[in-house]
């Protein structure tokens, strides 16, 4: 028995090196951690369950039934994260560059299964050179099988990966079905063909960073939800993350214990200019409204003209989408629409409720937007508010004006409570405009068109650029003073937490993609 048990422990340490110590050795001059590493950093002390830590490949073309180690390049289990029960994956780029084989794929299906069956989320941590070229279609297939595991579990439970090095070709498709994706700067690629199939292609001379790098993806594309500077602080960006979400979608969020008292919060009086032109950042009245420094924000770098994240509000987790003033004055545009679309959904399958902070002027114009779809890149928002059915709140601050006002979860389309400000303007559009189109011939045949037209600016503004006729029709549920805000946001959402909604009987919608 001694002998037996010293050969599963030979193995077991053999396991544990990967692809030997000279390729760790590597790995670490690059600035990376191993697999090995990031799992046990990322999980509680003691808490990691190892699966499939003898798994080996089974090719025998080219030489390869000589080059076998154990674990075939991928470390999959489970264990805890803050006491929270999940399942892990980390590819070992030790291990064949982390190539996936057909074995490395099962492993990671395994733990995938497993995490729906139980109900816990599943975190990759993607290293690898893409597919294994010496097995073939067999580890094209192991992709697809992973593939539409990815879609089988989503909205299920939450899926994250975490881009720690190359992910290219087939690869990049199973971080792009899941819910959030976190790239590391420098260390980190994505993209479908590399810089040498581009310059063979379209005779372009990139590099990989400039094609597919944590910068690209965070600012242009929108492909990586998150940057982060090194392996350690990406997987603390994981760990934040976790926190604000529920192990899948038959559980809501924790809470966590807060002392509710005074929540007023006069600084939110002095936010919004007196000028409506003039802009202000919606940061100041997301910190002044929800639990201090809880804001964790989701595609900072990308559309920044809105303002998607997670944060606290009495200890309760929210999703917040808020346009950005400061930024396109706040418009929805292509990007936009979709980054918050995007979020939308999310948040509603994981019964997470959702803040909407207003200050629309409208739409981007202009034919590049429509050019690119701002047509049906708007209605996937328009679409995914209207399908939610998790407590909705808004608050409109400033702006919120024609179709614009519809999209950006408005009473019409089953908004739970409205808030205005008494800063607020609900019309069709900007006075200016508005006064321009009605009063044309007026302003046209006045001997001062220049005063008459400032006379109707007035006019309409008295009229429609305030709260008042919205909420004379009860499209806004009450006009509250800023610095209520927090706290009637926090009673409103209290009322709303046993919400149900039925919903028609349908496979499922087609959403405007």
């Amino acid at each position: 028995m001694d002998q037996k048990i010293k050969s599963l422990n030979d193995k077991l340490a053999l396991a544990k090196i990967g692809g030997g110590q000279a390729r760790i050795d590597k790995q670490h001059q690059k600035k990376k951690l191993t697999a090995r590493e990031r799992v046990l950093y990322l999980l509680d002390q003691g808490s990691f369950e190892e699966i499939g830590a003898l798994v080996t490949h089974r090719t025998k073309d080219f030489g390869m039934e000589s080059q076998k180690f154990y674990g075939d390049g991928v470390i999959t289990g489970y264990g805890t994260v803050d006491g929270r029960l999940v399942y892990v994956f980390a590819q070992d780029f030790t291990v064949f560059g982390g190539s996936l084989s057909e074995t490395h794929a099962e492993k990671i299906c395994k733990i995938m299964d497993m995490a729906v069956n139980v109900g816990a989320p599943v975190i990759g941590l993607n290293d690898s050179g893409g597919a294994r070229i010496q097995e073939g279609v067999r580890s094209l297939g192991g992709y697809a099988d992973i593939f539409y595991r990815n879609v089988q579990a989503s909205g299920v439970i939450p899926q994250i990966s975490a881009i720690m090095g190359p992910c290219a070709g087939g690869a990049v498709y199973s971080p792009a079905m899941t819910d959030f994706t976190i790239m590391v700067q420098d260390t980190s690629y994505m993209f479908v063909t590399g810089p040498n199939v581009v310059k063979t292609v379209t005779n372009e001379e990139v590099t990989s960073e400039e094609l597919g790098g944590a910068s690209v993806h965070s600012m242009k594309s929108g492909v990586a939800h998150k940057t982060s500077a090194n392996d350690v602080e990406c997987l603390e960006d994981v760990k934040k993350l976790l926190s604000y979400l529920p192990q899948s979608n038959r559980e809501k969020p924790l809470d966590i214990a807060y002392d509710l008292q005074d929540e007023v919060r006069e600084g939110l009086t002095a936010i919004v200019p007196e000028n409506p032109n003039k802009p202000y950042d919606m940061h100041e009245v997301i910190n002044g409204i929800i639990d201090a420094d809880s804001f964790y924000e989701i595609h900072k770098d990308y559309a920044e003209n809105i303002i998607v994240g997670f944060a606290r509000l009495g200890g309760k987790s929210i999703g917040i989408i808020a346009n950005q003033p400061m930024f396109l004055a706040g418009v929805l545009g292509v990007k936009s629409s979709k980054k918050a679309a995007r979020f939308v959904r999310f948040c509603d399958a994981f019964n997470i409720p959702m803040l909407v902070l207003e200050d629309v002027p409208g739409f981007l114009p202009g034919t590049d937007q429509e050019w690119n779809g701002i047509i049906v890149h708007g209605a996937k928002l328009l679409y995914a508010f209207s399908e939610a059915t998790v407590p909705r709140i808004t608050v409109i601050t400033r702006k919120a004006y024609g179709g614009a006002y519809d999209v950006m979860n408005s009473k019409h389309i089953g908004a739970d409570m409205n808030f205005a400000w008494p800063s607020a303007e609900i019309a069709v559009m900007g006075a200016k405009g508005a006064a321009e189109i009605i009063f044309k011939r007026e302003i046209q045949s006045s001997d001062d068109p220049e005063a008459k037209w400032k006379e109707k600016e007035a006019e309409y503004a008295k009229l429609f650029a305030n709260p008042y006729s919205a909420a004379e029709r009860g499209f806004i549920d009450e006009v509250i003073l800023p610095k209520n805000t927090r706290r009637k946001l926090i009673k409103a959402f209290k009322t709303l937490e046993n919400k149900e909604v039925n919903k028609p009987k349908r496979k499922h919608g087609n959403i405007p993609l």
